[in-house]
């Protein structure tokens, strides 16, 4: 027997350490990495199962093509060369016919590797001089947000947490989504701290606090207004530090004076007591530590709401204590040891936000003729999705896409590409929930003729007659070119290697702004805009739909179609308040229809004291074939963008609930 380390590839905070333990080529177990200085030996209970999802008999192993109807998962077994051939020559023929710009590449986070979920890609599409995809589903609000702030999205060591004695827990479920930063967090519990949460949702981590505050769904601006307007009153302002470190305070003063705990407890649904005791808390005891993760920023308010949290910490001096601050992503910490340009090309053609695929496929002009999807899923992750599938449903839209399992993108392609897994393949993995950067070595062969993504890239640009060496790069040379000044070998040798990064990041200010001040004031702001939306629909759709994660499909969608996933969930259900539910004569285990003008789904009631009145939830991660072939929780979600980073709005989506005829 022989072991492997590598590290967890998913669109996670935590990115664990994990070895894996091989026998006479077959991987026989996978266990945490005991020695990872973060996730400490723990893997969670969907990746204590991930060699199921390596040997599950439903693995694509070999290409495919489609034989059938899209959307009906008709395929064909092919070999590499004819479904190569049959991708190369649709694509030859669109870029020779309508230009490059009529291909898409669409890309998520699958892998968070750095190989793995974008390098050679860039080059290949760039040559042929393809639309670009930009915005983000996830991260591009929040560091935009913190940027106008403080100039750069870097905040706090998450680990810092620690240290605090008070600890905000601001719309993260940390025990759910970020479970391995809760023993931090207990440790600062059991040396005093006090755990205050705030969320529209009652989470197992709202269960845990020591104080629960539940405001309704992106009114959070509302809420840290109000704080503000009692800080500035009660004079609880560190004005040493606002003098020293921070510009536009004079300002913020008028903009927050209007902002009394009755108008925020109005707006927030919250009681003025909770405002007031809350910006008291916050005001008197330090080190005061906020954390908060990208839940917040799907609103049209997000970089609103990172703008202006980030401004709470500099009123009260909390930079000048260590385990005090603001810790959000730490992604941005990266590039001080990543350089991933090294993997672009030059390119000036059309941008595509990833976050409006639907749009994209149904109404831009000139056309898109040829998607290729890899790393994603977006007929299940991505908002309004029923546009999406009116587009994928589209006989002159060619679709390529590289995976391991036949999702639901998947059953619209014409060409299927078997994908390998983490442990078939290298990669280093940047993290963005601790600061420690993971190797990943290959811990078996690719079963069947599975390639890894880099791999993919090369064969196509192969097939398609290119010749240029940068498309053809081997990967252990990517890496070390993207990897500067890393030790390599204690890196590939250790598992991990930690950066550096300072501890009391803005204790003597130094923020990223021209002027090395923390922005209190900016364009419009601070203030509070109820969502488009919400204004729009408040009489024909009441209700603010929320679509969260559950416990085994909690970050991602990957593991829904594995048997013996999700099963403590059952299967698709709308959960309600039970005025809510009253109101529309429904109770628990009713079937309810949900619906607004991009769809509707038909769910089983869950009548639980989770929700505020006025919200109700559908679990994001079930497939069509879960709802029955229905739709999906994102067939109702928005896809507006936000205020800044290309982010898109899913939670401001307005839904009526009715009992189902």
């Amino acid at each position: 027997m022989r072991s492997v380390l590598g590290t967890c590839h998913h669109d996670c905070p935590d990115s664990c350490g994990w070895i894996v333990e091989i026998e006479d080529g077959v991987a026989t177990r996978m266990r945490g990495n005991p020695d990872h200085p973060y996730s400490l030996g723990e893997l969670c209970p969907k990746v204590n199962r991930f060699l199921d999802r390596v040997y599950s008999p439903d693995r694509i192993l070999h290409p495919l093509i489609r034989t059938g109807p899209k959307g009906t998962a008709s395929f064909r077994r092919a070999t590499w060369d004819e479904a190569l051939d049959l991708t190369a020559s649709r694509l030859r023929e669109i870029v020779q016919r309508s230009g490059g710009e009529a291909v898409l590449p669409w890309w998520d986070a699958g892998t968070q590797g750095l190989l793995q979920m974008s390098s050679l890609d860039r080059r290949l599409f760039a040559k042929l001089e393809a639309s670009r995809l930009t915005g983000s589903l996830c991260g591009g609000t929040a560091a935009a947000g913190t940027a106008a702030a403080y100039g750069t999205a870097h905040a706090a060591d998450p680990l810092e947490v620690r240290h605090a004695k008070l600890v905000l827990l601001w719309g993260t479920n940390t025990k759910l989504t970020n479970r391995h930063l809760w023993p931090f967090v207990e440790e600062a519990r059991a040396n005093g701290a006090t755990v205050v949460v705030i969320d529209p949702i009652r989470t197992i981590t709202a269960e845990s606090a020591d104080w629960f505050l539940q405001p309704l769904p992106g009114t959070d601006v509302a809420l840290m207004l109000g704080m503000m307007h009692v800080l500035v009153r009660d004079g609880l302002v560190d004005t040493g530090y606002v003098e020293q470190h921070a510009a536009g305070f004079d300002e913020l003063c008028e903009r927050v004076a209007a902002w009394t705990p009755q108008r925020a407890a109005d707006a927030t649904g919250l009681e003025a007591e909770e405002v007031e005791d809350l910006a008291r808390l916050y005001g008197t005891v330090q080190p005061a530590f906020i954390r908060t993760l990208i839940g917040a920023e799907h609103h049209e308010n997000g970089a609103e709401f990172f703008r202006t949290l980030a401004a709470l910490p500099v009123l009260v001096g909390a930079w000048r204590h260590r385990g005090g601050g603001l810790a959000r992503s730490v992604s941005q910490w990266f590039d001080t040891v990543v350089d991933d340009s090294v993997f672009d090309a030059p390119s000036d053609t059309r941008s595509v936000n990833m976050t409006q695929l639907g749009q994209a496929l149904t109404s831009l002009q000139p056309p898109i003729e040829a998607l290729v999807v890899w790393n994603g899923n977006p007929a299940v992750t991505v908002p309004n999705v029923d546009l999406i599938r009116q587009g994928l449903l589209r006989e002159d839209l060619f679709t390529m896409v590289s995976e391991q399992f036949m999702t639901d993108t998947a059953a619209y392609a014409d060409v299927v590409f078997p994908a390998a897994t983490q442990i078939e393949q290298v990669d280093v993995v940047p993290a963005w929930g601790h600061l420690y950067l993971g190797w990943n070595e290959p811990a078996i062969e690719p079963p069947g003729e599975a390639v890894p993504n880099t791999e993919l890239w090369r064969r196509l640009a192969a097939a398609l007659g290119f010749t240029d060496p940068e498309l053809f790069e081997p990967d252990e040379s990517l890496l070390r070119s993207a990897l500067p000044g890393v030790d390599f070998e204690q890196l590939r040798s250790r598992g991990w290697i930690r950066l550096d990064m300072p501890t009391n990041l803005y204790a003597e200010g130094g923020f990223a702004t021209p002027d090395g001040r923390a922005h209190l004031v900016f364009d419009g702001g601070p203030g509070f805009t109820p969502s488009s939306e919400a204004l729009a629909a408040a009489g024909r759709f009441p209700l603010t739909l929320l679509t969260p994660k559950q416990h085994l499909r909690l970050l991602n969608t990957s593991y829904t179609h594995l048997p013996g996933h999700g099963a403590r969930e059952g299967g698709p259900f709308v959960e309600m308040d039970p005025v809510d539910a009253a109101a529309r004569g429904l109770t628990d285990g009713d079937r309810a229809r949900v619906w607004n003008d991009r769809g509707s789904l038909t769910l089983t009631v869950k009548v639980s004291g989770r929700l505020r009145p006025g919200v109700v939830a559908v679990p994001f991660g079930w497939w069509y074939r879960d709802h029955g072939g229905e739709g999906v929780a994102n067939t109702l979600t928005s896809d507006r963008l936000t205020d800044a980073g290309g982010g898109v709005a899913y939670s401001d989506t307005r839904v009526q609930v009715e009992p189902a005829g």
